[in-house]
């Protein structure tokens, strides 16, 4: 029986169980349909073997990845993300991307491209996915993108495969990963990228703050963190383009810039979205794998999950006493991103103030204007006059 809370009405031909406010529960779903890959990237957070057949034992069947689709579905899902992993190393996976689609739900899909076949292509073709591919690209050579990947062939399977996409003309974004064996190569990548029809003429993204193991390995932690630009590197990155670099940075602080206090959930991670990885556990986002945090869907529901266990676990507080004494009180927590995925990731705990963060964060507030060169942003007072003068146009020719 439905909470009184919520109510059954037609949505789409569906029945979709909405909330108080009148939204539908869910309305993204990501799931990682294996954590298994066919390349072995330097920095990759989540890439078992190809091959590793006790991870494929124990990933998700293709039926209860169905279930887990139809469920959503009934909750106002639109849109699911496929990945992985190399999410195309599933068997199953035409039958999983065509079932998805007869739902009626767009599909995200994040790939490196090398295993699209012209089967794959034909069918994306006759079934469009409804929203642009993402194509992860390591190296406009193959030296570099090898260097990456360290599988030969590789690069000519990733070239291939981009091939019978833009060939069926379907729309597709690239992006890459600012390693040592690439980051020289920005400019050959941007203006290649610009040439391809699904980017619109914008300009790639770049990942270069990697994420650490999700799964907790220290080995390849400390390996992860060795290819991580500085936070000056960073910056240098960010505002290549340093008028545009500006403006935006100026939009985004008008709205993300503000202390959280003492919440330890200050995103909306698990309150209309969630991520189900290879083997069934829902997590409020990608990078939360604190097993205290993840709800087991062979035991319950994705209803359950968004209605009673991501709620109570969000209602958590902090208790670090230097995460009050700093983070708890730093206006720019949106633009370190630091929240209890990362902490986790970082320290196996979940209100640790992350120190890479916190130092991208500071570097960038400091180009901006918004900080003097020796203060710490959880000291400022004046905050919000600072982020005032500064989204208006004042604060960065001020204090430069």
């Amino acid at each position: 029986m439905l909470n009184k809370f919520y109510e059954v009405k037609p949505w789409l031909n569906k029945v979709t169980v909405e909330n108080a406010s009148g939204k539908p529960i869910l309305t993204k779903l990501d799931i990682e349909l294996t954590e298994r890959c066919n390349n072995n990237c330097i920095h990759c957070s989540i890439n078992l073997a190809a091959d590793d057949l006790t991870a494929a034992n124990k990933e998700l069947s293709g039926e209860a990845i169905k279930g887990i689709l139809k469920e959503a579905v009934t909750l106002g899902c639109l849109t699911v993300m496929f990945t992985g992993g190399e999410p195309l190393l599933r068997e199953d996976f035409k039958e999983l991307y065509v079932f998805s689609r007869k739902l009626g739900l767009k599909v995200v899909l994040f790939t490196n491209a090398t295993l699209i076949t012209p089967q794959i292509a034909e069918l994306f073709s006759k079934i469009p996915p409804l929203e642009r591919i993402e194509v992860t690209v390591y190296g406009m050579k193959k030296s570099s993108y090898e260097s990456v990947t360290r599988v030969g062939g590789s690069f000519e399977a990733a070239r291939r495969g981009m091939n019978l996409l833009l060939d069926k003309k379907i729309p597709f974004v690239v992006k890459t990963a600012l390693l040592p064996s690439n980051k020289h190569e920005i400019d050959d990548f941007e203006a290649w990228a610009k040439k391809i029809p699904g980017m619109n003429g914008q300009l790639p993204s770049y990942a270069m703050f990697f994420q650490l193991r999700n799964r907790r390995n220290d080995k390849l932690n400390e390996q992860i963190k060795n290819l991580r630009l500085s936070a000056q590197e960073g910056l240098k990155v960010l505002a290549r383009s340093k008028n545009e670099y500006i403006r935006e940075m100026r939009k985004f602080c008008s709205k993300f810039i503000s202390p959280n206090g003492d919440k330890l959930f200050t995103c909306e991670a698990g309150m209309s979205s969630g991520c189900v990885d290879a083997y069934g556990y829902f997590q409020p986002c990608l990078m939360m794998r604190n097993p205290d945090y993840v709800y087991d869907l062979k035991q319950g529901s994705l209803k359950d999950a968004l209605e009673n266990f991501f709620p109570r676990a969000r209602k958590q507080k902090v208790n670090n006493p230097d995460y009050l004494k700093r983070c708890a009180k730093c206006f720019l927590i949106g633009l370190c991103a630091q929240c209890p995925a990362k902490s986790w990731i970082e320290y196996g705990t979940l209100d640790t103030p992350v120190e890479y963060l916190c130092d991208i964060a500071h570097v960038q507030a400091r180009f901006l204007g918004l900080i003097g060169e020796n203060e710490m942003a959880w000291d400022v007072q004046e905050w919000k006059q600072r982020v005032d003068k500064f989204t208006k146009g004042a604060g960065y020719e001020k204090r430069n």
